[in-house]
C-alpha cells in the first residue's frame, strides 16, 4: 500500500484523535441551548463555523455570536466547554504509528479546525501523554485557520505540494470525510479513506512493526 509513497498527509479528527460531534451537540443542549440542532444548522448557513476555521474570527468572535444566537444566561465557559466536548483522545499506538513512518517518510497534518480547538487537542495530548504540540510528529502542520484555507478545496492540497516540493503520485492522504478525499484527488494525490468504524491502527498500518 505504501509503496512509492514518500510523502504522508493525515488528517487530524477522527484519524489521530478520536472525536464525538453528538458529545457537543449534547453538552449544548445540556446548557440550555435546546434548539442547538437547528441553531447549528442556522449558524452554519450563516457562515459562523467557516469563518472560525478559517480565521476570519477568532474565540472571541465566536463566543459573542453563540451568546448572542442562545438563550440568555448562557456563560462563555460553557460555551467553549461545550464546544469541546468532541474532542477525546489520542490513542498511543496512533502516535508510535507517527514516530515510526516518520524514520522513512515525510508527515504532514492538514486539519480544518479553529484556534479553540488548536488549544485544547494539544492540552489533551500534553495531559495524557507529555507531548506539548502536535507538530513534533510532523515536519510541517496546516491548520485551516492559520492558512486562510480549507478542506475540501483544491487550493489547500496544492499549498502543501507547492510549498513543499511533493509529487502528488508519491503523496497519500488519509481523511475519514469523502470529500475531503475527494478534493485531494483533483490534485492528483493518493489517498485512503477511512470509513465508519475504520482506524489507521486496525485497518491501514496493522502490520507495521
Amino acid at each position: 500500500m505504501l509503496k512509492g509513497i514518500r510523502h504522508i498527509i493525515f488528517d487530524l479528527g477522527g484519524v489521530l484523535i478520536n472525536i464525538d460531534y453528538k458529545l457537543t451537540e449534547q453538552a449544548f443542549i445540556d446548557a440550555g441551548i435546546t434548539n442547538f440542532p437547528h441553531l447549528y444548522s442556522q449558524l452554519q448557513q450563516s457562515d459562523l463555523f467557516d469563518n472560525l476555521e478559517t480565521g476570519k474570527i477568532g474565540r472571541e468572535a465566536f463566543i459573542a455570536a453563540m451568546k448572542a444566537a442562545a438563550p440568555a444566561g448562557i456563560t462563555e465557559e460553557q460555551i467553549l466547554n461545550a464546544w469541546n466536548a468532541m474532542l477525546l483522545d489520542f490513542p498511543v499506538r496512533r502516535l508510535q504509528i507517527l514516530q515510526q513512518l516518520r524514520l522513512y517518510h515525510d508527515l504532514f497534518l492538514l486539519s480544518n479546525t479553529n484556534e479553540i480547538h488548536e488549544e485544547t487537542f494539544n492540552g489533551i495530548l500534553m495531559h495524557s501523554h507529555g507531548i506539548p504540540n502536535i507538530g513534533v510528529f510532523f515536519d510541517k502542520v496546516y491548520l485551516s485557520h492559520r492558512v486562510g484555507m480549507r478542506k475540501p478545496n483544491k487550493e489547500i492540497f496544492e499549498r502543501v505540494l507547492n510549498d513543499n516540493g511533493l509529487s502528488p503520485e508519491h503523496t497519500l492522504f488519509i481523511d475519514d470525510s469523502p470529500q475531503h478525499i475527494a478534493g485531494a484527488k483533483l490534485t492528483g494525490i493518493q489517498t485512503i479513506y477511512l470509513e465508519k468504524g475504520m482506524t489507521i491502527e486496525k485497518d491501514v498500518f496493522k502490520a507495521l512493526k
